[in-house]
């Protein structure tokens, strides 16, 4: 009966063929390369959108603290106003 490899051992030998065969082909060389490169990139990429979630809750704050600094100023704007023109007074004329 013949011996059967698992399906390890299979990939594992494939992989060890492949790259054997790619590193005598200079374009599939090129190919690997190429592909190194891309997935070093998508790494990079991962990483810098992973960091764009802590900025996005640091936006989201301050757009909150800036939304109510903007009611308080125009709740002051609205009372100002009507303090400083009336005053409770007014001139009677003679």
């Amino acid at each position: 009966m013949p011996e059967t490899k698992n399906p390890i051992t299979q990939l594992t030998s494939l992989r060890d063929d492949t790259i054997q065969w790619a590193s005598k082909n200079p374009a599939a060389a090129r190919v690997i390369t190429s592909a190194n490169q891309l997935r070093e990139w998508a790494d990079d990429v991962s990483k810098k959108l992973r960091g764009l979630d802590a900025l996005e809750l640091r936006v989201n704050s301050l757009e909150k603290r800036v939304a109510a600094m903007e009611k308080r100023a125009r709740r002051a704007a609205k009372d100002k106003p009507a303090s400083a023109a009336g005053g409770g007074t007014t001139p009677s004329s003679p």
